[in-house]
């Protein structure tokens, strides 16, 4: 039986951004320094494929410090960042620890750190209980910082019980158009709020964004690779479906392909998010050319050359 043509649409760039290959990077680069057991707080990325792999060459992954009883073997801190009391709790017990923090999360915690010493009220548009979150309000004193998860969130503030200047700080990983919306709920309240010198939202979560929102009004099927967890690829389901292709799913490996739909379909678009390695996304490409004939086209929306150093302990 003649298998049906399928085109593929393959955004780009996709994947691995920056800040994910620098902390991938540097618990390898400390599994080959220092020997195993290298000792990760958190996921290092949230990504399943890129956390099985690293445990395979020796890395432990615990929630809290206080599960690593041999405190001679380093400790990592994941991409997401941690609050000022990890560290701190280091330190206390004499570890020797690593940060891999993406440095465009460092970048927001200098902010909110700056805002707060010099008198103004925080907003933070985050996910309530992201790491990335927890460990930006963890940096400055309980109460200094107030979340705002939504739009609606943002329409509730009473601005007349706010006596000093107002500023704000975003999470990384956020959905560019939603957090567009929230800010200008915050100017319209408080039109001399202080602003981030540049965007929060890094770079690799904007392009991919933009690339799916070229991609996807075309496409009868958008499928974005990556983990539930993974909070920049749910924001790439959702960009999709707002870009008019509502069957958009997220595809983690754990579960069938609906294959009956993909067969159906004559354009599907592809994606992946920042912490997702590429082979997973040939991995998809691959189980689709078992049922159909594939063409596939690259979409280049712009091409990525940030790179970022690795901490000098590892050098």
């Amino acid at each position: 039986m003649k298998k049906k043509e399928i085109k593929i649409l393959l955004a780009a760039p996709r994947g691995f951004c920056a800040g994910v290959v620098r902390a991938i990077d540097i618990v390898e680069k400390a599994l080959d320094k220092y020997g195993t057991p290298v000792y990760v707080r958190h996921e290092i990325v949230h990504n399943k494929h890129v956390v099985d792999d690293l445990k395979k060459k020796g890395a432990v992954f615990v929630e809290e410090l206080n599960e690593i009883e041999d405190h001679s073997r380093p400790v990592i801190f994941s991409a997401h960042g941690v609050p000022k009391s990890v560290p701190e709790e280091a330190s206390s017990k004499k570890m020797f620890h690593i940060d891999a923090t993406c440095p465009l999360v460092t970048k927001v915690h200098r902010e909110a750190e700056f805002h707060y010493k010099n008198g103004y009220y925080i907003f933070l548009v985050g996910h309530k209980n992201h790491p990335e979150v927890l460990g930006t309000m963890g940096q400055l004193p309980k109460g200094s910082i107030k979340l705002i998860e939504t739009y609606e969130d943002a329409q509730n503030i009473n601005e007349k019980q706010i006596s000093k200047p107002v500023s704000y700080v975003t999470q990384t990983t956020l959905s560019v158009d939603d957090t567009k919306d929230i800010i200008d709920v915050f100017k319209s309240k408080f039109p001399k709020i202080k602003s981030p010198i540049k965007e929060d939202i890094c770079y690799a979560t904007t392009n991919r964004q933009e690339a799916v929102k070229k991609i996807a009004p075309m496409c009868d099927m958008f499928f974005v690779v990556g983990s539930e967890n993974s909070s920049n690829s749910q924001r790439l389901i959702e960009v999709a479906k707002k870009s008019g292709c509502i069957n958009s799913e997220l595809i983690t490996f754990g579960e069938k392909l609906p294959i009956d739909l993909i067969i159906k379909s004559k354009k599907i678009g592809i994606t992946s998010g920042a912490s997702a390695p590429e082979q997973l996304v040939q991995n998809l490409i691959n189980e689709i050319k078992k049922h159909c004939k594939v063409i596939i086209e690259e979409i280049v929306l712009t091409k990525e050359s940030v790179t970022f150093k690795l901490p000098k302990s590892l050098n």
